[in-house]
């Protein structure tokens, strides 16, 4: 069963992304661009601080593998952007999201021990299925571009697997 202060991080992520929703809908595509880079450095961050203070071999693997896909993901992001020369667009919700991440660093900076690497399973089952969920019922459906909306959907094939493993290593913390 989780902890308390697990459940309490787990809410607080769930709160920032309640408090950010409306703010993501009607995002232009260069907007929509800028927003999902956005998560996933925040994701990277998160793994960051995952591999500094972990000493769990699973979590530590699966902050590798976010580290390691998400930099694919913005990678091929720049890439398409440079393809269709364009730049991303700041908005409200990219902006949101750097505000409550900044929030959750220091919330997860603060941890130790099974108490960090329960928090962080936690926070990344979240975090995954509001991104998945925005991305795969607000943003997909709106995209305009068709490079930009198959890129998106093949990211979102890989998020989704995220959010699986996420799940299974908050069980396995139990």
């Amino acid at each position: 069963m989780l902890n308390i202060k697990t459940m309490r991080v787990a809410a607080a992520t769930l709160i920032l992304f309640a408090g950010v929703a409306r703010a993501q809908e009607g995002l232009n595509d260069l907007e929509i661009a800028h927003a999902a880079y956005t998560a996933d450095k925040i994701d990277i961050a998160y793994a960051q601080i995952a591999l500094a203070k972990t000493m769990n071999p699973e979590v530590r693997r699966f902050a590798e593998l976010m580290i390691r896909d998400h930099t694919a993901v913005n990678q091929g992001a720049a890439a398409l952007l440079a393809k269709l020369r364009v730049q991303p667009e700041d908005n409200a919700f990219s902006q949101a999201l750097i505000s409550g991440a900044t929030a959750k660093e220091a919330q997860l900076k603060a941890l130790q021990g099974v108490a960090f690497d329960r928090a962080y399973a936690a926070n990344e089952l979240a975090y995954h299925h509001q991104v998945n969920t925005i991305l795969g019922e607000t943003w997909l459906p709106t995209v305009q571009n068709a490079d930009l909306k198959v890129f998106l959907t093949q990211a979102l094939g890989t998020f989704r697997v995220h959010e699986e493993h996420a799940s299974h290593m908050v069980d396995s913390l139990k």
